[in-house]
C-alpha cells in the first residue's frame, strides 16, 4: 500500500513499459474536463441572456402600458375638443343622419 502510494507520487506510473494505457486514460479525462467547462460557460452565458432580456421583456411591457395610457388620455373628447379649439372646430350642433338606401328588386 505505502509503495503504491510513493509510485503514484513520483509519478513512476507515468514512465513504467504499461503506462501507455495511463497516459491515454489521463488525456481522456483531461478532455472530458475541458467538455464539462466549456458547457459549464455556455450554461452561465445562456442564463445572463436570459436574464439581460427578461429586464428588457419588463421594460417593454411598461412602456406599452405608458404609451397606452397615454393614447386613452389623447382619445377622449374633452381632449380632443380642447386640441381643435384653436382651428376653430368645435363638436357638431346636429345630430347626425342616417342614410338609407333602397335596392331595387330585378326579378331576382
Amino acid at each position: 500500500m505505502k509503495e503504491g502510494i510513493y509510485h503514484i507520487l513520483k509519478g513512476r506510473f507515468l514512465v513504467s513499459e504499461d503506462s501507455l494505457k495511463n497516459w491515454k486514460f489521463i488525456i481522456f479525462l483531461s478532455i472530458l474536463a475541458l467538455i464539462m467547462i466549456a458547457s459549464s460557460h455556455s450554461a452561465d452565458r445562456k442564463v445572463h441572456r436570459i436574464a439581460a432580456l427578461s429586464n428588457e421583456v419588463k421594460e417593454l411591457k411598461s412602456q406599452n402600458i405608458d404609451v397606452r395610457m397615454e393614447l386613452m388620455e389623447t382619445k377622449m373628447e374633452s381632449r380632443v375638443i380642447r386640441a381643435m379649439a384653436p382651428r376653430n372646430i368645435g363638436p357638431s350642433t346636429t345630430p347626425p343622419i342616417k342614410i338609407l338606401i333602397a335596392y331595387k328588386d330585378n326579378g331576382r
